[in-house]
């Protein structure tokens, strides 16, 4: 593939693979890789603490792609971002707000915008902040 990408890279404190599975569970796909610091070439290396985060997550959902880790100790948590979901199905964005809002906190609650029919902000149980857009308004017309 020839150009570039953006792939959003998230951070987790020891809890990278419950957050990948459960990003899998909502948004469906394929965990790609899910590599623990005992399975690199450098295992001998790794506090036995460490043995099990992970070192590298990846997932791959309808073409979009979402990678992780687990954070080394004392690192701070990435703040200014969230991630964007575009979709074009209000039933489905209805389900992804709702599974990424249990256990986590709503922003602002999913409803008619005038960018969109339907937008909403979530920090999902992991410290991810969320946005979902959906049937986003032409607003060129």
């Amino acid at each position: 593939m020839s150009g570039m990408r953006f792939i959003p890279y998230l951070s987790f404190d020891g809890n990278c693979r419950e957050a990948f599975a459960f990003y899998q569970r909502v948004l469906g796909g394929e965990i790609k890789a899910m590599i623990s610091h005992g399975e690199t070439p450098i295992a001998d290396q790794v506090p036995p603490d460490w043995k099990d985060r992970i070192i590298n997550a990846y997932l791959v959902a309808e073409g979009a792609e979402l990678m992780g880790a687990d954070s080394p100790p004392g690192s701070a948590a990435p703040t200014g971002f969230s991630l964007s979901i575009m979709l074009d199905d209000e039933a489905r964005a209805r389900r992804v707000f709702s599974a990424l809002a249990e256990g986590g906190t709503i922003i602002m609650p999913l409803e008619p915008t005038f960018w969109a029919a339907m937008f909403g902000m979530v920090t999902d149980r992991y410290g991810t902040p969320w946005m979902i857009n959906c049937g986003m308004v032409d607003q060129n017309a």
